[in-house]
C-alpha cells in the first residue's frame, strides 16, 4: 500500500497538469501505469471520477469555471425531486412555459403528467417541460434557483451557482471537477438514472397526442461501442458554454467513471472525448484491494 500511495503522489506532483491524472482520497486503491501516453481530449475542459468513490482519474482545466448550459437540468432534477406534487399529477402547458431555444416538444394545452414532464426534460433536455417541471413543483422560479444553489453548496460544490433552472444563463457556472461531482450525487437518484439512461421515451398526452422523445445523449446510440455500456448522461450546448456532456461508463469489469467534457469545439467531438477517456482510464489504471 505504501508503494501504491507514492506512485499516486508522484503521478500528482508530476503529471497532474499534464493531462494525467490529480488524484484525491483513496487514491491508494488504484495503481497507475506511469509509462501511459498522457490521454488527449479536443475539449477544453474535463475529469474523471471514479463513479463510486471520491477520487479523480483524470483532469484537464478541471477547476476552471465556465458555463454549463443544459447540464444545469441535473440540479433542477434533484430539488424537483424534493418537491414533486405527485407522478401521476396533471399538468396542462401554458403560455408561461414557453422558452425560447431548443427543440420543442410539447406545446400550448398539451395535458400531461409530472413523469412525462421529468422524462421529456432530462431525456430531450427540453427546455420548455423543465420550466413547466418547475412550475409544476408549486414553487416559484426564483425560489426553486435559490434551493439548486442551496443545494449545490450542500455538496460542497464551491465554484457552481445557478442563475435559471434551464441552462440558458452564462451565469449558470461550474468547474469539470464539480461537474463530476453534481452528476454522481444526481445519478444517485434512481428517478434521475432512469431517465437519463434512455435513448427515447414515449407516452400519449392526456388530450391524445402521441409523443417521441429522443435523448440528446449520442453515447446511447452507439450500437458500435463493445468495451463500454453507457449508463447515462446529460447534454449541454450554448456559445458560451460549448457542446458539454457528463455520462457515466461501465466496463466489461463493472468498473464505473463519471466522464465531463466542458467546451468542445464540436457536437459529436464531446462524446469521442468522453469515450476516449474512459477507454483510457480503463486501459492504464489498475483497481487494488
Amino acid at each position: 500500500m505504501f508503494w501504491t500511495a507514492l506512485v499516486n503522489i508522484i503521478t500528482t506532483v508530476f503529471f497532474g497538469f499534464q493531462g494525467l491524472p490529480a488524484t484525491t482520497a483513496g487514491a491508494s486503491s488504484l495503481v497507475l501505469n506511469l509509462q501511459a501516453a498522457p490521454a488527449v481530449i479536443s475539449a477544453e475542459k474535463g475529469a474523471v471520477l471514479a463513479a463510486n468513490d471520491d477520487f479523480f482519474l483524470f483532469t484537464e482545466r478541471a477547476d476552471e469555471p465556465q458555463p454549463i448550459a443544459s447540464i444545469t437540468k441535473l440540479m433542477t432534477a434533484v430539488v424537483f425531486l424534493e418537491n414533486n406534487p405527485g407522478w401521476d399529477q396533471e399538468y396542462t402547458i401554458t403560455e408561461a412555459d414557453k422558452v425560447e431555444g431548443g427543440r420543442l416538444n410539447l406545446f400550448l394545452g398539451d395535458e400531461v403528467t409530472i413523469r412525462d414532464l421529468f422524462y421529456t426534460s432530462l431525456v430531450a433536455s427540453d427546455n420548455g417541460a423543465t420550466i413547466a417541471l418547475v412550475h409544476a413543483s408549486g414553487l416559484g422560479e426564483a425560489e426553486f434557483v435559490k434551493k439548486m444553489n442551496e443545494q449545490a453548496a450542500k455538496l460542497g460544490l464551491q465554484q457552481t451557482s445557478f442563475q435559471d433552472p434551464i441552462g440558458l444563463s452564462e451565469y449558470n457556472i461550474s468547474t469539470a471537477r464539480e461537474v463530476a461531482l453534481l452528476a454522481q450525487a444526481a445519478f444517485k437518484r434512481k428517478e434521475i438514472s432512469a431517465a437519463t439512461s434512455r435513448a427515447d421515451y414515449r407516452f400519449a398526452t392526456l388530450n391524445g397526442r402521441e409523443k417521441l422523445i429522443e435523448s440528446t445523449d449520442y453515447l446511447l446510440f452507439d450500437s458500435g461501442e463493445k468495451t463500454l455500456a453507457v449508463l447515462g448522461g446529460k447534454t449541454g450546448y450554448t456559445e458560451k458554454a460549448g457542446y458539454c456532456f457528463v455520462g457515466r461508463l461501465k466496463n466489461q469489469s463493472g468498473r464505473e467513471v463519471i466522464s465531463v467534457v466542458l467546451n468542445s469545439p464540436e457536437k459529436n467531438g464531446r462524446f469521442k472525448d468522453s469515450k476516449n477517456l474512459a477507454n483510457w482510464v480503463f486501459a492504464n489504471y489498475n483497481w487494488t484491494k
